[in-house]
Formats: C-alpha cells, sequence, structure tokens
C-alpha cells in the first residue's frame, strides 16, 4: 500500500495548489455572507504583497501608469467574483468549443504540416513542465488573494478574529 506523506517536494504539487486554491475559496465564499458590501471596496496591491496582512488603505489616488492602478480600480466584488469562477472552472471544468473550431485552432497554432509534427513532440515535456510551472505561479497568487479578499471583508465589516 502506497502512503502519501506531506512532504517538502508536495509544497510545489500542482495538485496541492488546486486544494489550496480551492480551500481558500470556500473559505472566501463561507466568510462573506454580504457579497454586496464588497461593491466599490478597493483592494489595493500592496495587500495582495502583504501575503494576507491587511495594509491601510491609501488615501492618495494612484496615477494611471502605477501597478496598483489597475487593482485600485477594480472593486473587490469583482475580485469575489473572479476567484468565484476560476474555482468553478476548475472543479466543473471549462466549456470546450465544438469540435470542429477547437481543431482548426489547434492546426493554426501548430502550422498544420506533417514535417512541424515531429518538432513538436520533442518539444511537450518542456511545454508541460513551464506551464504546469505557470499555473502553480497563479494559483498561489489566486490563493493568496482569496485570503486577503476574505481578511479584508472582516475587517469591513468589524470582525477581526471571525472564524480562526
Amino acid at each position: 500500500m502506497m502512503q502519501i506523506c506531506d512532504s517538502y517536494s508536495q509544497k510545489y504539487s500542482l495538485f496541492n495548489a488546486m486544494n489550496r486554491f480551492i480551500g481558500a475559496v470556500n473559505n472566501m465564499d463561507q466568510t462573506v455572507m454580504v457579497p454586496s458590501l464588497l461593491r466599490d471596496v478597493p483592494l489595493l496591491l500592496e495587500e495582495l504583497d502583504a501575503a494576507g496582512a491587511v495594509c491601510p488603505p491609501q488615501d492618495a489616488a494612484l496615477p494611471p501608469g502605477d501597478p496598483g492602478a489597475y487593482f485600485s480600480r477594480r472593486d473587490m466584488y469583482s475580485h469575489y467574483m473572479l476567484l468565484k469562477s476560476i474555482r468553478n472552472d476548475i472543479e466543473w471544468g471549462v466549456v470546450q468549443p465544438p469540435a470542429g473550431e477547437e481543431a482548426a485552432r489547434k492546426k493554426d497554432k501548430l502550422g498544420g504540416g506533417p514535417a512541424e509534427e515531429g518538432e513538436g513532440e520533442e518539444d511537450l515535456e518542456q511545454q508541460f513542465h513551464y506551464h504546469l510551472s505557470g499555473l502553480h505561479s497563479v494559483l498561489s497568487k489566486l490563493t493568496r488573494k482569496a485570503n486577503v479578499l476574505t481578511n479584508r471583508y472582516k475587517q469591513e465589516i468589524g470582525v477581526s478574529s471571525w472564524g480562526q
């Protein structure tokens, strides 16, 4: 019988990253009882970088070129809906386009020629590792965003140690 242990190498497991993300979004979903309270409440870049620690809001408006400006223009409600949508896509799958359209797109992307087919085969492992690494990174960032949103919601409604 195989025993599953939680080791350092499993920290980088895609399966564990997806479970952490889904758990964080489920916690966010259970904590946020009134999602409409999240409307017009900005989620700043500094909050996401603080790994879950909630920073005091800044009074000064960010210039349009500032990287934090994107996050300040989107309210917490839009982040909440985005995170829930991604969780649903992970749990239930993404709607696939009709078979004919998908085949045409793949043919266009790969060049469609039989001579190029062998070159793509050799590169599959490298492509897989590249996309796996990217997916793990994105899931980690989204997990942190869900945790920040949950903590910020608790701060907004005035319950600092609720559910911990």
